[in-house]
């Protein structure tokens, strides 16, 4: 979990607010995630997965407990979050999973992404990951992805991280399960850059501050 404080806005889209989602109600976060689809049944769960625990045997109700807790959503005064809500004309629009790359037991485990090719330190908590980003149904296509990848970067660098990274879809031929991984011109206009790519379809993106 990452600590919280003042939140730097991203000034391109005047009508989205990004808030850490500690200072969320926990009611937004329900909001967009939903009741069906993909936000529904993952609640930002897949790479915060202890080891031999399988995804399937979790029901969706103790994934969300997991992410409220992990949020701390609700509690404004709370020094740890684990990402970020965005609101578009004051209506909870988009969610963001960014804290410190070893914060996601899953990733760390995972052989290709985002290891394959590289000589990284795993435990490093200074290099921080974007794992999801996710816009609620029928608010999508209004900059609300690239608002809060341009959020995550100021998030994580103010937070004293030293590098961010991503690990969007290379194809644009996305199909709803992959949405939440992001896409590469999503990160590109944040200021990332690719430095490798592990598998066909995912790409590792980059920022050092």
């Amino acid at each position: 979990m990452i600590p919280t404080g003042r939140m730097t806005l991203v000034p391109d889209e005047p009508a989205i607010i990004v808030r850490p989602a500690n200072r969320a109600p926990w009611e937004d976060l329900q909001a967009i995630f939903g009741r069906r689809g993909t936000g529904a049944r993952c609640w930002c769960q897949r790479y915060k997965l202890a080891p031999k625990e399988s995804f399937a045997a979790i029901p969706a109700e103790d994934r969300a407990h997991r992410l409220r807790e992990q949020t701390d959503c609700g509690h404004p005064e709370s020094t740890t979050t684990s990402g970020l809500v965005a609101y578009l004309d004051s209506e909870p629009v988009g969610w963001c999973a960014v804290e410190p790359r070893s914060h996601y037991g899953g990733l760390v485990r995972v052989f290709r992404v985002p290891w394959q090719g590289r000589d990284e330190d795993r435990t490093d908590e200074t290099v921080w990951a974007v794992t999801c980003l996710f816009t609620r149904a029928g608010r999508r296509r209004r900059g609300v992805s690239r608002t809060l990848a341009q959020s995550a970067v100021t998030f994580a660098r103010e937070r004293g991280a030293r590098a961010l990274e991503a690990y969007p879809i290379t194809t644009t031929q996305v199909i709803e399960e992959e949405l939440h991984v992001g896409t590469i011109a999503t990160f590109a206009a944040a200021g990332l850059v690719e430095v490798s790519r592990p598998t066909p379809r995912r790409v590792v993106m980059r920022i050092d501050f």
